[in-house]
């Protein structure tokens, strides 16, 4: 009799322990994948952007994804550094500096194929007489984020390389935010000239955003490698693998990736690593925007 109890209760335990394991598997595959992005434009252009994505996203990794706006830059490194998210699309800068924060723990897993080759434009009113770098002498200047990438690490770096110190030369330094705002701040008069993210200038310029008639281009820099999406280092590697294989797979043959990529700016996304990021961190330092 105690043998035969002894059984029972062995086999209750066993399917105690098979239904608890059952349910954390139900609830591991049922976690939602937070997706967030720098906030390099407004937070209405941002949920627009990364809609379609989400969707795609949810229906090929066969989970809840959910789209989280944070407020600054810094907070997008913060974000993944504590695993508030899962995935984020970094300024190249921005990858540098979360990178460094968590010691190593963030990993790049795929960029678009014209991050490989990303500039950044100088912009101006063009009855402004600015031609040239050198002619931004005694301007007022506007730079996105001071976190920025295309917005103010790289623009610094090239200036810095023409020999322009801009808190030394420039009449007054500014920091927009974002690119669009950016833009605004030199349409309006607020500033004589600015730098942004080519993506962003051309795409106002298709949409009929800007009068390049009344502002446009004078420089654009030299090529250098930008954005990507990051996750973190504690995320399974099988979950990471299907992430970028999603990514990667997005193709402008089919309306659904047509619709993903146009969004992102991107003709495909490509493979990275965060080698291809150590002339940014050269160049950050350099700057003195990595101490």
């Amino acid at each position: 009799m105690t043998s035969l109890l002894h059984r029972i209760t062995r086999r209750v335990c066993l399917l105690s322990a098979l239904a608890a394991l059952t349910v954390a598997t139900g609830a591991q595959a049922q976690a939602t994948l937070k997706v967030t992005t720098i906030p390099e434009e407004a937070a209405s252009e941002q949920i627009r952007k990364f809609g379609p994505l989400v969707k795609y996203l949810e229906r090929t990794l066969g989970s809840k994804v959910e789209f989280v706006p944070v407020s600054d830059y810094p907070a997008a490194v913060e974000a993944l550094v504590n695993k508030q998210v899962d995935l984020v699309w970094f300024g190249g800068f921005t990858f540098v500096q979360a990178k460094l924060r968590s010691g190593d723990k963030v990993i790049p897993i795929a960029q678009r194929e014209e991050d490989t080759q990303f500039r950044s434009v100088f912009i101006t009113q063009k009855d402004s007489g600015i031609k040239s770098l050198a002619d931004l002498k005694g301007k007022q200047v506007s730079f996105g984020s001071a976190s920025s990438t295309s917005g103010h690490l790289m623009p610094r770096s090239f200036l810095l390389e023409a020999g322009l110190e801009p808190e030394r030369d420039f009449k007054r330094v500014a920091f927009s935010g974002a690119h669009d705002a950016t833009i605004a701040s030199v349409v309006s008069g607020r500033v004589d000239a600015a730098a942004l993210d080519i993506t962003v200038w051309r795409k106002f310029v298709s949409e009929n955003k800007v009068d390049t008639s009344k502002v446009d281009v004078f420089y654009t820099t030299p090529p250098y490698f930008n954005y990507n999406w990051s996750v973190h280092a504690d995320m399974p590697a099988a979950q990471r693998e299907r992430i970028a294989k999603a990514l990667l797979a997005l193709s402008s043959d089919n309306p659904e990736g047509k619709e993903v990529l146009g969004l992102a700016r991107a003709t495909r996304f490509v493979p990275t690593k965060a080698d291809n990021y150590k002339g940014l961190e050269a160049a950050g330092r350099s700057a003195g925007l990595i101490k």
